[in-house]
């Protein structure tokens, strides 16, 4: 349900599946993860696919999955980068006392700060945006006229649909007519997303449920190749 594509968007011009490098070989430039939510496995599984020499996720590291220490260890170990997801914001809030009867996320701090207390500098500094290749990753979205500029906090790390309130809503993607192309997460039920302008790819959603029981999804942009693993398990039913 959450791996799969929406109708008439188009396929990756390459795709390297679980077991299946499809006649690909070699280290890739740069891999961009989709939600990986505590399912360390699958995510080194997916790195050692295509063994990136920059590793990039859209955030929503650690929660609701069942490994956040080993999330966290990829990170370190890979020197990864990420953006800020709704919940990692929500880890912070934890941390800094604003949400006391959130007992997951009191979980998932304790798990990590035993583990490596350094692991709080680098959630502090994950930004909403990152450059990569050319490409702009944010968790949710962006503004879909006006861009990054006109998106605020809450619409980086939470939207979905644009307008946010309204009987008009619809996909912020869908409306996107920036001049940056745009990798995203945060919709497992939208499952993955690809929209292409002049024949290349142009907006990719990553978020394909794997700690639902769906993939986990990578982007290598300079490539056009999409890598996938297959959740080991269903952590959780979607929300």
């Amino acid at each position: 349900m959450w791996h799969g594509m929406a109708d008439g968007l188009k396929s990756p011009e390459r795709c390297v599946s679980d077991g299946d490098r499809g006649g690909y070989s070699g280290a890739v430039s740069t891999l961009v993860v989709g939600d990986v939510h505590g399912c360390a496995a699958e995510l080194r599984a997916l790195v050692d696919q295509v063994d990136p020499q920059r590793l990039v996720l859209v955030g929503d590291l650690y929660t609701k999955g069942p490994d956040p220490v080993g999330v966290w260890e990829v990170l370190r170990d890979r020197d990864a980068q990420a953006v800020l997801g709704n919940h990692d914001a929500r880890l912070i809030d934890v941390i800094e006392g604003r949400r006391p009867r959130d007992s997951h996320g009191h979980a998932v701090v304790s798990a990590l700060d035993a583990a490596d207390p350094r692991w709080r500098d680098h959630l502090r500094a994950l930004p909403l945006f990152l450059e990569v290749e050319g490409w702009l990753v944010v968790h949710a979205g962006v503004h879909p006229t006006q861009g990054p500029a006109g998106t605020t906090k809450g619409m980086a790390i939470a939207m979905r649909r644009f307008p946010l309130r309204g009987p008009d809503t619809q996909p912020w993607h869908a409306q996107y007519t920036g001049t940056v192309p745009i990798v995203f997460g945060h919709d497992a039920r939208g499952g993955f997303v690809r929209i292409e302008r002049d024949g290349a790819p142009w907006v990719v959603g990553l978020d394909t449920g794997c700690v639902y029981g769906g993939m986990l999804s990578g982007f290598v942009p300079r490539d056009d190749l999409l890598v996938q693993v297959p959740a080991r398990r269903m952590w959780r039913a979607v929300d």
